[in-house]
């Protein structure tokens, strides 16, 4: 008497199953997910920017007093608490650098995923190549995103460096050495920026438009 209704839900189980497969819906979770973590990692990298620029203005100024003669333990304190920011902010930087690759992989492997349960065995071999030739891409992006980071920490370092000897030079009365590693910070700020704004206008791109073709 509950062999129909049971082999009934059991049919009605596996039908669900198998939509579930084929539904579009993680494919569009993780769409949403993705474009909420590259506005993320966008507004990370400008506050970043923004801490490192108020650093080397702090930088600056330090040195300047220094000249002068203005030899005062709380401007080392405060130029020492502005790098420390900078070096907090490239570390969400790169936090957020870590969920945004973790979650482009999540929706190429759904995107992967849909494409593989389609029958049309032309249409599947067409997207699947689409695919990987997007997400070599924007893995080569994400690769240089992350070197970039790289790059701003090493200026943090050389940075809290240079602080570190301006107490030296302050006490010897002797800033030449100084100038050019501060100079040599300053020139590097807005290439390493630039290489973080890539991903951040290759990441929009991917979900603009290829993400956008391919899911439909």
């Amino acid at each position: 008497m509950f062999k129909k209704p049971f082999a009934l839900l059991l049919v009605l189980f596996v039908m669900s199953s198998c939509w579930k497969d084929k539904s579009p819906e993680d494919l569009i979770r993780l769409k949403d997910k993705f474009k909420s973590q590259v506005s993320t990692f966008e507004s990370k990298k400008e506050v970043a920017n923004k801490n490192v620029t108020k650093g080397l203005t702090s930088l600056a100024a330090l040195k300047s007093a220094l000249e002068d003669a203005k030899n005062e333990d709380k401007e080392f304190a405060k130029v020492y608490g502005d790098w420390e920011k900078v070096n907090k902010r490239v570390n969400n930087l790169n936090k957020e650098y870590e969920d945004l690759k973790t979650k482009a992989a999540n929706l190429f492997t759904a995107m992967e995923t849909q494409t593989n349960s389609l029958s049309d065995e032309k249409s599947r071999n067409t997207l699947l190549k689409a695919i990987n030739k997007a997400k070599t891409k924007y893995n080569g992006t994400l690769a240089n995103t992350s070197e970039a980071i790289g790059k701003l920490r090493l200026l943090h370092n050389d940075a809290v460096e240079v602080v570190k000897a301006l107490e030296v030079a302050a006490a010897l009365n002797s800033f030449d050495s100084i100038n050019g590693q501060m100079k040599s910070i300053e020139d590097r700020v807005d290439g390493i920026m630039q290489e973080l704004n890539v991903a951040v206008v290759e990441s929009k791109k991917l979900y603009e438009k290829k993400i956008t073709e391919l899911g439909e």
